[in-house]
């Protein structure tokens, strides 16, 4: 296959945001895509009327740009597209490949025990099959599957994988109230966009033979198919919300790059040699579905949020600072200077795990009244440090330039002249200016905070003790 003629699509259904495993398979599809020159295709298979929703498939899209996941044609939407299958259905009923069924729900069920008394398996035992009935109330559209042989297909990722023919009933293409089902849906969309390259989860093994009869009926080529091996959560079952598996757009809010998620969600099934970390460059020119592994992958949240943390440390302060400044607003501080955001994001990416964890620790820059951590108050905010904080203010007042080498200068004058250690003031000091015990660099912190904010901490911490003391 010419590999400017590869055309893949993603195809979720919303019902529900997007979760780990559809955006793993919506990266494989949009890498192997990127790769080959080809074309990605977002369709949307909303023919679920009651559990689809618009805030689905909102959360979806915004899921999918948010992780850079950019396709090249689409939205595509099944519930506006339902003159094109039944069109197909129509095409198939004329060849005689599909037949209409009057069979009530009650006969089929009835047919179906005495079937299972018998030891047989309990399928459509195709009674209308050859009958030529017309449409009627109530009535439904068969696709005639072969009552022998075997339906067969060459997996990408798998091999090759064979099915009885006899195990596939004659599968219902249109439902009894007009709608077309799933499969021909499904099929129909994939000819008519030039699908040619299907990646989706193994959970859809057992849907490629009977989509493939259809394929066959219509006379269309197959088109190529790879099934990739399903997500387990840490304790090997299958990932689910008791393990914490959450939307994409759940993780994004509680702090993580998308960039490091989707380096997480590759290596889920792929890998090259030994390498764990990935430019997107990197990722399109070294993907590929030969290297998917036939078993499932573990989601391992520790080493996302690893990879989160390197990620951080590595990005720009410019970047830093637009993500951080969104998760500040979050919690409440508004109009906040770009060039203080990036001062603060450079002096919190070495010790930050999330966004949400760089917002916390950036707090004590931009509130106006911070407060003392109790057990830190009691410990070190205690009447004998404060002649050394009164004698430290009126010096760093003094102070022409507010930067750190002068701020490093100016507390060595003054521990030389007290005959003091600097950890005889360094975490009274800090508890001062941020209310914490543990903080950056406390010249870094003191630099960043600038004069203004560092001398009223000052005269707030030594008003703080001085009452302890009457």
């Amino acid at each position: 296959m010419d590999s400017t003629h590869i055309v893949t699509r993603f195809p979720p259904s919303p019902t529900g945001y997007l979760h780990i495993g559809g955006a793993r398979t919506a990266l494989f599809n949009w890498l192997y895509t990127k790769q080959n020159g080809g074309k990605f295709i977002l369709r949307i298979e909303d023919t679920d009327e009651e559990r689809s929703s618009e805030e689905a498939t909102k959360a979806i899209i915004e899921s999918m740009e948010w992780l850079g996941l950019t396709w090249d044609e689409g939205p595509y939407f099944q519930s506006k597209r339902y003159d094109l299958y039944n069109a197909f259905i129509e095409k198939l009923l004329k060849k005689g490949l599909a037949y209409h069924c009057h069979c009530s729900q009650e006969e089929l069920n009835t047919r179906r025990e005495e079937a299972k008394k018998k030891g047989l398996k309990p399928k459509y035992d195709g009674k209308c099959r050859n009958l030529g009935l017309g449409p009627g109330p109530g009535s439904v559209v068969r696709l005639k599957t072969p009552l022998t042989g075997k339906t067969r297909f060459q997996d990408l990722i798998k091999g090759p994988i064979s099915f009885d023919n006899e195990e596939l009933d004659d599968l219902i293409i249109r439902r009894s109230n007009g709608s077309p089902t799933y499969h021909l849906a499904v099929v129909a969309d994939d000819i008519d966009l030039g699908v040619n390259v299907i990646i989706r989860g193994d959970d859809h093994v057992n849907n490629t033979p009977r989509q493939i009869r259809i394929y066959h009926a219509i006379g269309e080529p197959l088109p190529r198919y790879a099934h990739v091996p399903m997500i387990l959560g840490p304790d090997k079952a299958r990932l689910s919300k008791r393990h914490g598996a959450m939307s994409v757009l759940e993780y994004r809010e509680m702090g993580y790059l998308p960039h490091a998620l989707l380096n997480a969600l590759v290596r889920l099934g792929w890998s090259y040699g030994d390498q764990e970390k990935f430019t997107i460059d990197e990722l399109v020119e070294k993907f590929s579905l030969e290297s998917v592994g036939k078993a499932a992958g573990v989601f391992n949240y520790e080493k996302l949020l690893d990879l989160n943390a390197q990620y951080i440390r590595e990005a720009s302060d410019d970047f830093l600072a637009g993500e951080l400044e969104l998760f500040l607003q979050r919690i409440g501080f508004e109009d906040l200077d770009t060039e203080k955001l990036k001062e603060v994001a450079s002096l919190l990416k070495m010790r930050s795990k999330t966004l949400v964890e760089m917002a916390e620790a950036a707090r004590f820059f931009f509130e106006e009244n911070i407060t003392f951590e109790e057990k830190g108050d009691k410990k070190f905010l205690q009447p004998e440090i404060l002649p050394y904080l009164e004698g430290l203010y009126p010096k760093l007042t003094a102070l022409a330039t507010f930067e750190k080498n002068a701020l490093e200068e100016c507390l060595a004058g003054f521990l030389k002249e007290q005959d003091i250690p600097f950890k005889n003031i360094a975490q009274p000091l800090r508890m001062v200016l941020t209310g914490k015990t543990a903080s950056p660099g406390l010249f870094e912190v003191m630099d960043v905070l600038g004069s203004k904010k560092v001398l009223q901490r000052m005269e707030k911490g030594i008003d703080h003790i001085r009452k302890k003391v009457l």
